[in-house]
Order: structure tokens, then sequence, then C-alpha cells
């Protein structure tokens, strides 16, 4: 009876280390996002400017501007992480086609408020991708917590689920192709 007491009171403090180890790994994971969408909300409000300064130089320029405001909406609309994600994706590659349009213009270039915005835009793009590979160590880390044994049992039965990698989209895995 003492031996089957004392194995009840083992399992039952496995389990509540077990449960609190996997809410610290939620919890940082949740954290990390949050690092994420401070960095990403600083880029969102960037755009705005940026796409007005570029609009006074390259007024023919229209599509371009269309697919950032249309990528910015996205991103405003998105319901959920995997949703923010992709949209968060798209943006980071019409801002590179933005400015890659503000290349073909000198007097753009040598605009103090331009160079101004794309250094401040590099920096931020700089600080998301250093909180993007936190996240990722952290949902690396959880999703390992959840699928070993023995803690694979308290994730399934208190339903922690896996959480997504903030990963490349397959056309910013591709090689830039430069053409002189």
């Amino acid at each position: 009876m003492i031996i089957f007491f004392i194995v009840i009171v083992l399992l039952a403090f496995w389990g509540l280390m077990g449960y609190n180890a996997l809410v610290r790994k939620k919890n940082s994971v949740e954290g990390a996002w949050a690092q994420i969408d401070v960095q990403l909300k600083r880029r969102f409000d960037l755009i705005p400017n940026l796409v007005e300064t570029v609009k006074g130089y390259a007024k023919h320029e229209k599509e371009v501007f269309e697919e950032v405001t249309k990528a910015r909406n996205m991103v405003a609309q998105a319901q959920n992480t995997e949703e923010r994600i992709d949209a968060e994706n798209q943006l980071g590659g019409v801002l590179g086609r933005l400015i890659a349009v503000a290349e073909s213009y000198p007097d753009l270039k040598a605009n103090q408020n331009f160079l101004q915005l794309q250094q401040e835009l590099s920096s931020t793009e700089n600080s998301i991708e250093r909180v993007r590979r936190n996240y990722n160590d952290k949902v690396m880390s959880y999703r390992a917590a959840i699928r070993q044994f023995p803690t694979l049992i308290l994730a399934r039965l208190f339903n922690f689920t896996e959480e997504p990698y903030f990963e490349a989209k397959t056309e910013e895995r591709e090689n830039v192709r430069v053409k002189f």
C-alpha cells in the first residue's frame, strides 16, 4: 500500500513538473512571437512613409504601390499565426520590389527622407531576422518537448499543439538573379 502511494505521489509530481515545463516552453514561444510582432509592427508603420516618398519620384510605378498596399492590408487582416507569417513573407517580397524601383531614380536615392526611411527599414529587417531566428529556436524546443516521451502524454492530455515555424517562402529561398 505504501509503495502504491509513493508511485502515485511520484506520478503526480512528474505530471506537475512536466506540465509546468510545457507551459514555460509555450509561454517562451508566445513571448518570442510578441518580439517578432513588435518588429513587424515597426516595419508595417514605416511602409506608408516609404511608399509616399517613392511615389513622389516614381509616379508611373502604380503596380508596385498597389502590391505594397495589398500586401500590407493582408497583414492587417491576418487571423492567426500561419496567415500572419504568410502575409509578412509576401510583404517582405513586395518591399524588395519597391526598393528596387527606388534604385532606378537617382534623385530619390539622394533624398534624405528616403535614405533615412531606407536605413530604418534595413535596421528593422535585421531586427526581424534576429527575433525570427529566436522564435524558431523556441518553436523547435517546444515542438521537441511535446513530441518526446513521456511529456508527449501530458501534451496530448492537455492539448498542447504545435506552433508554426516562421519560414521563408519558396521564392525567397531561390538565388537572386542579377542582370546587367
